[in-house]
């Protein structure tokens, strides 16, 4: 009963809340702008791969802010909290500047500053599945929540940006191309408040804690994978780096490989489909999206997932991790290959785009929920921090070039957008399908 006590734990909730909430409101800063960036960024002379940049580029910054971050968090989380907090503010506030200002780059830098808030999404990831305080049939759990908010922020950042446009230009400081830095600065000020008063850190780890000091689990499941038992290093093994990652075998570094290109084909075809389909739905006849309407459909896509988001928290706990993986992905597939025989035959319009947009959104948020947690349960809890940076390396690198991607689609011909996509996939399906027998885990 004590080791199912353990297997169950759970943080803290009001600690766990604010982590939740942090994770909503990175991703609504992420996509607030995708409905109207395209549009400000040709007000101030960029071009729609420009603007392809202005969305992702967050990413580099939050991957090049991660490297002194862990450096000094102390296996901690408030650090990430305090300096996320006030990085979005500033950006946020850099960005809706720039319309005044008339600076192209202006927006660049504003979105580079809030860039290094999105370390939160990493320290969600790490918090979700940290050992200290989540039990190993919980991760899988807690990362479905961090997919919803994925969900929430995919649909609430384009609806709140297009909405905002729509208010209009009466005021060259608040209008709808600068409201969503305004309205999300103020939103962050409030919430710091309430990080101030109510987050409680975990205890932190002694500096040998820092360093993973035991090797990664390689006792596999039992068919209905309950039986991980979690082996220890020989403390006469040299504690290097090089030492100690050359106790991975072969399947062991094959399961990261995998979990690493999921987590970037992911994050890179939600990105890319979240950057083109404002240019794509502008630049299509019987379409001709305003930022408006652009935000509205890609937020549509969002609310009809939300349900089975909300379902595979349940799901989660009696569902094998490479299970969710293959549905998902294949969800995501499914939708891609329909798109490009719309394509081919020249019959897009706004249902079938739509159920294109419904199966990529879904699945590839529900592939998403298990890259992270099953790492976590396959090594032992010393790796977290380094699979967790891992992850969240290859979630930046997809959301990045992704973003790009979908700026340049209609200019480098969306069956050659859409190829590279199911390209990409079908790299992932090699390498699961090789790892298959690897992928098993506890459930939960």
């Amino acid at each position: 009963m004590h080791g199912d006590d353990v297997e169950l734990k759970l943080p803290k909730r009001s600690s766990l809340c604010i982590m939740l909430t942090m994770n909503i409101l990175l991703q609504i800063s992420f996509f607030i702008v995708v409905s109207s960036s395209a549009k400000y960024a040709e007000y101030l002379g960029g071009s729609p791969t420009f603007s392809g940049l202005i969305i992702g580029i967050p990413a580099v910054f939050g991957g090049l802010a991660l490297i002194p971050m862990t450096r000094f968090d102390k296996g901690g989380y408030a650090l990430s909290l305090h300096a996320g907090c006030f990085s979005a503010i500033l950006g946020h506030i850099v960005y809706a500047t720039a319309y005044r200002s008339r600076f192209l780059y202006m927006i660049l830098i504003g979105r580079c500053l809030n860039g290094i808030s999105f370390t939160g999404f990493m320290y969600a990831k790490r918090y979700c599945t940290d050992h200290r305080i989540v039990g190993i049939r919980r991760r899988t759990t807690l990362a479905s929540f961090l997919v919803i908010g994925q969900g929430l922020g995919m649909s609430l950042g384009p609806f709140l940006g297009g909405l905002l446009y729509k208010i209009g230009f009466s005021s060259p400081t608040f209008n709808g191309y600068t409201s969503p830095g305004w309205v999300m600065a103020g939103v962050y000020v409030v919430f710091w408040v309430f990080v101030a008063l109510y987050f409680e850190d975990v205890s932190q780890v002694t500096s040998a804690e820092s360093l993973p000091m035991a090797r990664p689990n390689n006792t596999p499941d039992d068919d209905n994978g309950n039986s991980i038992t979690p082996t220890t290093l020989n403390t006469s093994v040299t504690r290097t780096s090089v030492a100690f990652l050359a106790q991975f075998t072969a399947e062991q570094w094959g399961v990261i490989l995998c979990m690493c290109w999921f987590s970037m084909s992911c994050f890179f075809i939600l990105g890319s489909w979240e950057a083109n389909l404002p240019v794509f739905g502008a630049n299509t006849p019987n379409l001709q999206w305003s930022p408006f309407s652009a935000g509205n459909f890609i937020a549509l896509g969002g609310i009809t997932s939300f349900p089975f988001l909300l379902a595979n928290i349940f799901l989660a706990r009696r569902t094998q991790d490479r299970n969710l993986l293959a549905f998902g992905s294949g969800l995501g597939l499914l939708g891609l290959l329909v798109f490009v025989s719309l394509l081919r035959s020249g019959k897009v319009d706004y249902v079938s785009l739509f159920v294109c947009w419904w199966a990529v959104a879904l699945g590839f948020n529900l592939a998403t929920t298990v890259t992270i947690s099953l790492l976590s349960k396959q090594l032992s809890p010393e790796w977290n921090r380094w699979s967790s940076m891992a992850i969240q390396y290859s979630n930046y690198t997809g959301r990045v070039t992704g973003a790009v991607w979908g700026g340049s689609g209609v200019s480098v011909g969306m069956l050659h957008y859409v190829g590279l996509e199911i390209a990409i996939i079908g790299i992932g399906a090699v390498l699961f399908t090789m790892l298959w027998r690897n992928l098993k885990t506890k459930t939960g």
